[in-house]
């Protein structure tokens, strides 16, 4: 039977050889990796060098995972390929620069993130939400807040949600304990001015729960707002005067 050709290694010792008698350096065929660029992954440009990571391999363990890739590191100055090439890209970047994301703003009345997310609240997001309802920091951690101590002594919990009935949930799905509104697109929230810091701080750019069924047009007016219910967190002896 006739064997099989390797013509990527045939070529490459030939370059290796070539370079020998060039430049008097040794050369050795095992240390030239042959294997193809078939997995891309990323890519690094600066003003000399183009390196790109390829060809990933993950190896799972029960408690840790090994997670390998190859990079390949290219002065591109000397290549007048490469620079046109990467000059058609800055040129394009320049012509894209200043293009609007699409999820510029929320639809209104989606509150996704409302749902899907559990945000973390301090001690300044608690007293604020307190505050706000005309609670006590205590009556608010009790009712409104899943108590966890974190490492840095930052946040003390997460909103609570609840599910369809307005009883307490565990499910993540479930939605935030302070969301009003019957529906996608009639959501909004009803503590707004206090919401914790990290509702604050999210953005929609590069959002990826955004309900795409919602018209981006018009505006939702928020209806009343969260009133705590003074009657239940009476009963259970939580509330304070």
């Amino acid at each position: 039977m006739q064997e099989t050709i390797d013509l990527i290694g045939h070529r490459e010792l030939r370059n290796l050889q070539r370079y020998t008698r060039e430049t008097g350096q040794p050369t050795k065929l095992s240390d030239l990796d042959l294997e193809p660029m078939t997995s891309f992954q990323s890519i690094e440009i600066d003003e000399e060098h183009v390196t790109i990571h390829y060809n990933k391999t993950t190896k799972r363990r029960y408690n840790a995972n090994e997670v390998t890739h190859k990079e390949w590191v290219y002065k591109y100055n000397d290549d007048p390929e490469y620079v046109e090439a990467l000059r058609r890209v800055i040129e394009l970047s320049r012509k894209h620069l200043y293009d609007l994301p699409e999820n510029l703003a929320c639809p209104p009345g989606c509150a996704e993130c409302c749902s899907g997310y559990e945000p973390f609240v301090s001690r300044v997001d608690v007293q604020r939400i307190a505050d706000h309802l005309k609670m006590s920091y205590d009556d608010v951690m009790n009712e409104y807040v899943v108590k966890r101590d974190s490492a840095d002594g930052f946040s003390v919990g997460w909103l609570r949600k609840v599910d369809a009935k307005g009883a307490s949930s565990e499910d993540t799905t479930d939605k935030c304990v302070f969301l009003m509104g019957s529906r996608s697109g009639r959501y909004y929230c009803g503590i707004y001015q206090a919401r914790p810091a990290d509702c604050g701080a999210f953005t929609p750019i590069g959002c990826e729960d955004v309900d795409t069924a919602l018209p981006r047009r018009g505006e939702y007016k928020p209806g009343r707002p969260f009133e705590p219910n003074r009657k239940r967190a009476a009963r259970n002896g939580r509330m304070s005067k």
